[in-house]
């Protein structure tokens, strides 16, 4: 008997029999991200024969240099969803100011997204992703502003990522729990393969740039020297460290089997209180995560309820298996963000007990 195959769309469909109200712009939107992902799944599948790797000799917005793939899918996303008709606004990471829909009244969803995350790891045949977050536009119908993006993580509708790697899968939350889809390059469709994601609430595995121990605050000095020190530390248990150097990779690996990510605020440039982007970076990977049974954080506080000053605003992010993002919010609220790693009091024996 052949199993039967629950697909991206089919899904969504059974989503929206629960809101007979539902105009079916939600499920188009998602449609249109899903399409703009398959389409970037199969650049990226090519690879070197592609013809597209490498720079292409200008930098970003965020002053970062732009690989030739980061343009093709920028366009790639903006092409999708400017044609569905239902985004009143579309923010993207490579672009200085929004899109906006010029149509008065058309469009019932923001979109914020990064298309193609981790793409420094191109070259190396790393896995990338695009991430993507969802609002809903605001009521009246007027065009959109720049301003109707900068609102807390906590609002938004949906939020999701693509992961492109030796294979591609699509990770969504509507706001009910967290679920996989594997695309099936038979089908063309996305699958559902891992319903219902869930994060364990304690770990053994930690994800942090240890490049940066120097610049790194004394809460998160304290945190990762007890990790180090093993069962004979404090934690009293050895623990794994992992870096990939991409945010989709990172939440990926934590959504399938646990784990903590840090990417705190440090002192490395003053003028950056964080390296990740809250809108289209630590704010939807931060709503799967919760809706996954973790926890997403600044690192004092979650993350979903910042409240945006800029819509390419940075921010400190850690994220993962629920007891230890808590400990790290613990060790900042009783620890000096000044202190430094020097003195008795943040030697490798620590300071706090399990």
């Amino acid at each position: 008997m052949l199993e039967k195959k629950i697909t991206l769309t089919q899904f969504l469909i059974e989503e929206r029999r629960r809101f007979p109200q539902a105009s079916g712009a939600f499920n188009s939107i998602l449609l249109n991200i899903a399409l703009a992902c398959k389409a970037i799944s199969r650049k990226v599948a090519y690879g070197a024969l592609s013809g597209i790797h490498g720079a292409v000799g200008n930098t970003n917005v965020q002053g970062e240099s732009q690989q030739k793939l980061d343009v093709l899918a920028d366009d790639t996303f903006l092409h999708c969803l400017q044609w569905s008709g239902h985004a009143r606004g579309l923010l993207s990471e490579e672009r200085d100011e929004p899109w906006i829909n010029e149509t008065e009244g058309e469009g019932e969803y923001l979109v914020a997204f990064d298309p193609l995350d981790g793409s420094s790891n191109i070259d190396v045949n790393v896995s990338v992703g695009s991430i993507f977050s969802i609002l809903r536009a605001p009521d009246g119908g007027r065009r959109a502003k720049v301003e109707d993006f900068l609102r807390p993580g906590s609002e938004q509708v949906a939020a999701g990522y693509a992961v492109y790697g030796p294979t591609t899968m699509l990770v969504l939350t509507v706001g009910r729990g967290v679920q996989g889809f594997t695309l099936d390059p038979e089908l063309g469709e996305f699958v559902l393969t891992h319903p219902q994601m869930t994060i364990p609430a304690a770990t053994k595995e930690f994800a942090i740039n240890a490049s940066n121990s120097r610049f790194w605050e004394a809460p998160v000095r304290v945190y990762i020297e007890e990790c180090l020190a093993g069962v004979n530390g404090p934690r009293g248990k050895d623990f794994n460290m992992r870096w990939v150097a991409s945010l989709v990779a990172e939440a990926h690996r934590i959504l399938t089997r646990g784990g903590v990510f840090l990417y705190p605020r440090d002192t490395k440039d003053l003028k950056k209180p964080g390296r990740l982007r809250l809108l289209y970076e630590a704010n939807p990977i931060g709503m799967l995560i919760e809706q996954a049974g973790g926890r997403a954080s600044t690192g004092y506080g979650p993350v979903l309820q910042v409240q945006p000053e800029s819509t390419h605003q940075r921010i400190g992010f850690v994220f993962g298996s629920r007891e230890e993002v808590e400990r790290i919010e613990r060790y900042h609220a009783e620890t000096p963000a000044a202190s430094g790693g020097d003195t008795p009091l943040f030697n490798a024996r620590g300071l706090f007990r399990a």
